[in-house]
C-alpha cells in the first residue's frame, strides 16, 4: 500500500535552530494520525512543508503519491489549516467559501450549504469575518478546509478557541470523516488528551525528532489513569467502598 502522507529525512533549519530532523513520516488512507509536540517541538514547520509551503533542506514530502515541493503538489485533493484560522476578513462567511469553491471551480450549488451545516455557520452566513469570534473564526477556517471534499486533511491545531461543545463537535466529525468516506487526516496538537480521543495513531515529535509512534492500543495504555489511595487500615477502607457501591466495588 502506498503511504498518502510519506516523509524521508526530511529536515529544516532556521539559522542555527534545527526545527526537523530527519523525519519519517508514514500515513496510509483513512488513518486520524496524530502528530503530538509541545510548542515548538517542530510540528508546524513540518506541516508547512507537508504543504509546499517552505522548502526541506534535505529529505523529501509526498502526498497521495505526488512528490511535494513549494511549486508543485497535488493541492485540489487537500485541505488545510495550518497555524491559526484565516479567512477574507471584509468577506462574509459565504462570501469566503464562494470565493474558495469559484477558485477550486467548484460547480455543486449544495457543497457550501453542506460545511456551513456542518461546522454550525448557517446563522452566520452573512456576518463579516472580521466580525466573526475566534471560535467562529476557527469553524470558518475548518469549512474552507473541507470545501473541496478533500482525500487528506493537514490540520494544525484545529481545536483552538473552540468551546468544549465544539471541541467535541470538530472530533467527531474527523472521526467520521475517516470512517465514512476513507479521508486520511494529519492533526497536530499540544495536547495527548486531545489526540487520544481522536487518533487511530500517534507521532510524538520532540526538538524535531520523531522520538516514539503509539498505535491505538498503545495509546489507550499511555492516557489510563489510577487512583492511589494510601490508608494505616486497609480492611475499614475496603468496607466504605463495599457500601458506596452497593458491594460493586
Amino acid at each position: 500500500m502506498t503511504p498518502v502522507i510519506e516523509t524521508r529525512g526530511l529536515a529544516k533549519s532556521f539559522g542555527a535552530t534545527r526545527a526537523v530532523d530527519s523525519l519519517d513520516l508514514s500515513v496510509n488512507k483513512g488513518e486520524v494520525y496524530g502528530f503530538l509536540g509541545r510548542n515548538g517541538a517542530g510540528k508546524t514547520t513540518t506541516i508547512r512543508m507537508l504543504l509546499g509551503m517552505i522548502g526541506p533542506d534535505a529529505g523529501t514530502v509526498s502526498l497521495l503519491g505526488q512528490s511535494v515541493r513549494p511549486d508543485r503538489g497535488p493541492w485540489g485533493r487537500v485541505g488545510s489549516l495550518v497555524e491559526s484560522a484565516a479567512a477574507w476578513p471584509d468577506l462574509t462567511v459565504v462570501g469566503n467559501l464562494r470565493t474558495l469553491a469559484d477558485f477550486h471551480g467548484l460547480r455543486n450549488p449544495r457543497a457550501i450549504d453542506r460545511v456551513m451545516e456542518l461546522l454550525d455557520l448557517t446563522g452566520l452566513a452573512d456576518k463579516k469575518a472580521r466580525h466573526l469570534s475566534l471560535g467562529n473564526l476557527q469553524r470558518l477556517a475548518l469549512a474552507l478546509a473541507l470545501l473541496p471534499d478533500p482525500e487528506v486533511l493537514i490540520l494544525d491545531e484545529p481545536t483552538n478557541g473552540l468551546d468544549p461543545a465544539g471541541m467535541v463537535q470538530v472530533r467527531e466529525l474527523l472521526v467520521g470523516l475517516a470512517r465514512d468516506k476513507g479521508t486520511t487526516i494529519f492533526v497536530s496538537s499540544h495536547l495527548l488528551d486531545e489526540v487520544a480521543r481522536t487518533c487511530t495513531r500517534i507521532g510524538i515529535l520532540h526538538q524535531g525528532r520523531l522520538v516514539k509512534e503509539l498505535d491505538r492500543p498503545g495509546i489507550d495504555k499511555m492516557v489510563q489513569r489510577r487512583l492511589v489511595v494510601e490508608t494505616p487500615d486497609p480492611e475499614d477502607l475496603e468496607d466504605y467502598f463495599l457500601r458506596i457501591t452497593g458491594g460493586n466495588g
